[in-house]
């Protein structure tokens, strides 16, 4: 049947013949002839003034044989029988059984069949309440998406009951074809259950009546809640690396609350939706404990992450140098995250942290002031000791300077900040936040298979300017990033072109315009040039390693904020290390990252 449909049924459309007088229902199962009207109160008698107890001899009515005759005559499909005369009643059923039990049953089998057949009103009238009934009937078929409906009688109990005043319990089987929606392609199935009504008869009448209740329909239904078909999401029954090895077995606390997030839910085309019926209160919460499984969803076992068990090993050897560590490691090529590793407790840093990058944002603004073609890397820039803008001094670490014929590629291995501050007007109308997202894809949401959970993992203000700007061109002020977004940076230099991080697969990634061939060579030569000669060649770095060292003043904080980005072509690998309130990158961060490299 369908649930949105009071008269009509799944089987309306088909051709059903007209009964024979043998085969027709007892003359109670009748259409009443005008709208709903309440049963009998108390004392009232039957229209026409007849009435009898459970002693009474029943009147045979052969008018209404007559009447089935005609339309079988006719050729007419016919359901209910319409009897004639004044004694038609509009609500109740006339039981033709020899005990109240029978009386009960076919009472019972009356309401049940007109409700699977779609007639609503219909069943509603055999109810002793019928607004209510049919209000319920239709909000039934609704909140379920409700197809056919089957129902079969079981037993009768007499339930305070007496000679004069029958009163029956009657259990009933249904089966119920439930979806989630009515959209194609939405989960459905057959909702099997046991239910039972109260069928009485009126006094001093021949009348019996569905004793009303929301628990008629189902279970533990009452008029404060409601039964809805919702769609179960698969879920995960294990998370692995690339390998197949438990991710918990890592006991880093950061990859076992991704474990933990993973298993709530299956990425996109893995597994498939399940089906429940559940009890909710009428403002939509569902009841503990009350879901019924009619489709199981198909789990996934053993979801593969890109988690490489080597890299991770590696990762996690490198930050248990320090505390308050994170680290993640990238495949440039393809996006895959190789390691996720954190000596921070459960903060998850590598992919929690929103702190100032520091100078490893150099990076970021050294492709833009070369894609708008203000410098090369042997362009003169100077790095005065202290620059004013605004009414605020910006001042280099430890009062160092470089000469206004100064290389910009020294002035980046140096990781002197003024010689980027003073670019700021080169960069506004968000210039700056513009090329950290068109192509680094950066300060975009990215979905990296965690479940459901997508999230932005750097972010850079359009609207800067001024001294924010000359700020947040050597990596401070507004400016928050993440190890994640920070490795990234490092593969796009890597291959010049970006590649969403990812975890698992499955979700949509975020695409990048590739960086110009120009900007890109310029960004290999300088970020090795910090190896070689400037700040970061005290750590000791191979022939292959390409690298900028952060370091992020924060106030309040005892120490900076510690970090240090990396690639390695020849491994196909970027790596960002964060350690917080630990001093400077080439002394806390560059180790890890050396460490991680020479082990891998």
């Amino acid at each position: 049947m369908s649930g949105t449909s009071e008269d009509s049924s799944w089987w309306d459309s088909l051709y059903r013949p007209a009964p024979s007088a043998a085969q027709l229902p007892p003359v109670a199962e009748q259409r009443p002839p005008g709208g709903e009207q309440r049963p009998p109160g108390g004392e009232q008698r039957p229209p026409g003034g007849r009435h009898g107890g459970r002693g009474g001899k029943r009147r045979k009515l052969p008018y209404v044989i007559g009447a089935v005759v005609v339309a079988a005559a006719a050729g007419i499909g016919a359901y209910l029988v319409l009897p004639a005369g004044p004694s038609a009643q509009a609500t109740g059923y006339l039981p033709t059984g020899s005990s109240p039990g029978q009386d009960a049953q076919q009472t019972a089998r009356a309401f049940l069949r007109t409700w699977d057949a779609g007639h609503l009103r219909q069943a509603a009238n055999y109810t002793n309440h019928p607004a209510a009934a049919r209000a319920a009937l239709k909000a039934f078929g609704t909140s379920l998406h409700l197809g056919k409906l089957t129902s079969t009688v079981g037993s009768a109990t007499a339930t305070a009951s007496s000679p004069a005043n029958p009163r029956e319990t009657v259990t009933y089987a249904a089966s119920a074809v439930v979806a989630a929606s009515t959209g194609a392609g939405a989960v459905s199935g057959t909702w099997s259950y046991h239910a039972s009504v109260v069928a009485y008869q009126e006094r001093q009448s021949r009348y019996w009546y569905i004793a009303w209740a929301p628990a008629d329909l189902a279970p533990n239904l009452t008029t404060s809640t409601h039964l809805d078909a919702v769609s179960v999401a698969p879920r995960v029954t294990s998370v692995t690396d690339a390998s197949g090895n438990d991710l918990t077995s890592y006991g880093d606390a950061g990859l076992d609350h991704i474990a933990a997030l993973l298993e709530t839910g299956a990425p996109p085309g893995d597994g498939s939706p399940g089906l429940d019926v559940e009890l909710q209160t009428n403002a939509g919460k569902p009841l503990a404990s009350t879901a019924a499984v009619v489709v199981a969803p198909k789990n996934v076992s053993g979801l593969a992450t890109t988690i490489d068990a080597a890299a991770e090993q590696a990762a996690r050897s490198a930050v248990a140098a320090h505390s308050n560590s994170s680290m993640v490691v990238i495949q440039p090529s393809t996006g895959k995250i190789l390691a996720i590793a954190n000596n921070d407790g459960y903060n998850d840093f590598a992919l929690t942290a929103a702190v100032a990058p520091g100078s490893t944002m150099k990076t970021i603004t050294s492709t833009a002031l070369f894609n708008e073609g203000v410098l090369t890397p042997e362009s003169p820039v100077a790095c005065p000791k202290a620059f004013t803008i605004q009414g605020i001094t910006y001042h280099n670490d430890n009062g160092e300077s470089e000469p206004p014929s100064t290389p910009f590629i020294t002035d980046f291995a140096q990781s002197c900040n003024n010689a980027f501050s003073t670019q700021w007007a080169h960069l506004t109308d968000g210039r700056l936040a513009e090329t950290a997202r068109k192509y680094f894809g950066l300060d975009q949401n990215w979905d990296i298979g965690i479940g459901t959970l997508s999230a932005s993992y750097f972010n850079a203000p359009a609207s800067a300017s001024g001294s924010e700007l000359a700020q947040e061109d050597f990596g401070e002020g507004s400016l928050t990033a993440s190890p994640l977004a920070m490795a990234s940076v490092a593969a796009t230099i890597d291959t010049g072109t970006f590649q969403q991080p990812y975890l698992a697969a499955g979700a949509p990634r975020v695409s990048a315009t590739p960086l110009p061939s120009s900007t890109d060579t310029w960004m290999h030569e300088m970020m090795r040039a910090v190896v070689t000669s400037g700040t970061a060649e005290p750590v000791g770095f191979g022939p292959d390693v390409y690298a900028k060292t952060g370091t992020a003043d924060i106030d309040g904080q005892g120490q900076p904020n510690s970090w240090l980005i990396a690639f390695e072509p020849s491994q196909d690998v970027a790596v960002a290390c964060l350690v917080v309130d630990a001093g400077y990158g080439a002394q806390v961060a560059g180790p890890e990252v050396r460490d991680f490299l020479d082990s891998y």
